[in-house]
């Protein structure tokens, strides 16, 4: 029965983050699609949506990689890729939907540069998730 519920809250808990990387992706494109011509479509809007619910899903609460420590107890030295890939990439994808929703809340009109920064970031973000994800789960 614990199982049951502990696999319950998880699927709900990765849902939740599905759901917050997708709204972030709705608040980038918002902001990337009335700056930039060539952006503003639905499909757009789905996209970026799409990018952020996986990369959420996958990127963030990766598993971690077991601790080696060496017979004298010293740490072995080893980087866990997985571990800083996930929190650089949330960090920017996070950053930039923060920046988005902020100039879309207080009506700024920012420069066509920033608004592509914001847009890199977040996608440069979601795809380091996405492979933070993919490495963390194929080496179980």
């Amino acid at each position: 029965m614990r199982t049951r519920v502990r696999k319950t809250a998880h699927v709900l808990e990765r849902l939740g983050l599905a759901m917050a990387g997708a709204a972030s992706g709705l608040f980038v494109a918002a902001l990337v699609g009335t700056s930039i011509v060539h952006f503003t479509s639905q499909a757009f809007l789905l996209l970026m949506m799409l990018g952020g619910a996986i990369g959420f899903y996958l990127g963030i609460d990766t598993p971690q990689r077991p601790f080696h420590a060496g017979l004298d107890g010293s740490w072995d030295g080893k980087i866990d890729a997985p571990e800083l890939l996930s929190a650089v990439g949330t960090f920017l994808a996070a950053g930039a939907a923060f920046a988005s929703v902020g100039v879309i809340v207080l009506r700024h009109d920012p420069h066509v540069g920033w608004t592509w920064m914001i847009m890199t970031g977040w996608v440069f973000g979601v795809v380091m998730q996405i492979i933070a994800g993919a490495i963390a789960r194929r080496r179980r």
